[in-house]
């Protein structure tokens, strides 16, 4: 039987959010190193995969029907975009499906952090009730109304992530020299600053930002010394964006009041990574999650269905495929 998709997501995630593509497609649903992988993208004319996992080798688009790689989230780094190219294939993403999922969690993460919530169950559990309850108290712990996030790329979920702070009641300030929307940033009275005014202003810092030769390491030691005093940093982009060595020594110093991690250099991390090194005080400063940020039912319902129909138009209906990033 001939294939006209080859997924590299399981059948059962689609199967959860109801978003099965439409029944003329035929589809053969594999994990990525399965030996079947090959040989079927010499016949299947889409290639659909998760937007988190390892590159993909370029050696297997070699001689490929592939004519279209669609991926299932926003992020596309997972493929060689000048290499898929020049071999005429497409590259599609869905945008924007999981703005809400993404401002949600950072709202939730820095709320958390900023108030120490997972800090004091652990202590808690520990049998420290009263120590820590008098030590939150002395603390003068803050909540986020009137605090300034400052969101590093103000794209589409950016501007989510934003728009959800400003309903919180912070003041939001972003630094990005071409902001998707600028109008809309100004209905929030937004202010756009440099990259280091940005960090030495803002209470809550948040990245928003894809990983590019530019953005690799955008925050590092020198960065995060620029950084308020206190600060929490939250990190639900893309690995690599930030120094994991110099965030830990930026936490274990005591200069950052905390950090939300959902995502890395290497996933998942190494047991040596620098952050899971950490302990007593700078470890319970952390909040670890494994790239979930965007995850979330109506997420993947929204984000499904919306790769699906963009197959269907492409080879059911020969139409050119929506939002190709090339």
């Amino acid at each position: 039987m001939s294939v006209d998709v080859l997924c590299l997501r399981p059948r059962i995630d689609f199967e959860r959010a109801n978003a099965l593509p439409a029944a003329p497609l035929t589809v053969a649903y594999h994990a990525l190193n399965d030996a079947e992988v090959i040989p079927l993208m010499k016949q299947a004319r889409v290639l659909v995969i998760p937007a988190v996992g390892p590159k993909l080798n370029p050696e297997s688009f070699e001689n490929t029907a592939v004519k279209l790689v669609q991926v299932t989230g926003a992020g596309v780094d997972r493929v060689d975009l000048p290499l898929l190219k020049g071999m005429g294939i497409a590259v599609a993403n869905v945008p924007g499906g999981s703005n809400s999922a993404i401002a949600e969690y950072a709202v939730t993460a820095a709320s958390t952090l900023l108030r120490r919530f997972a800090w004091a169950d652990a202590e808690i559990r520990a049998g420290n009730y009263q120590t820590f309850r008098a030590r939150m108290v002395s603390d003068n712990l803050c909540g986020l109304d009137g605090l300034l996030v400052g969101v590093i790329g103000l794209g589409t979920i950016g501007l989510a992530v934003a728009q959800a702070f400003h309903r919180a009641g912070c003041r939001v300030c972003y630094y990005d020299p071409a902001p998707r929307d600028a109008a809309a940033a100004g209905a929030m009275n937004a202010e756009s600053l440099s990259l280091e005014r940005l960090l030495k202003s803002a209470d809550v810092v948040t990245l928003h930002v894809p990983l590019l030769a530019a953005t690799r390491s955008l925050i590092n030691a020198r960065e995060l010394k620029q950084m308020k005093p206190g600060a929490i940093l939250i990190q639900a982009s893309r690995g690599g964006i930030v120094d994991e060595a110099a965030l830990a020594q930026a936490l274990s110093s005591g200069h950052l009041g905390g950090a939300a991690v959902d995502v890395y250099e290497t996933e998942p991390p190494a047991p040596d990574n620098a952050l899971l090194s950490l302990a007593g005080d700078p470890a319970r400063r952390v909040l670890f999650t494994p790239h979930i940020a965007g995850v979330t039912r109506q997420a993947a319902e929204y984000l499904y269905r919306s790769a699906w129909r963009n197959v269907e138009r492409f080879i059911l209906k020969n139409e050119l495929p929506q939002n190709c990033v090339q």
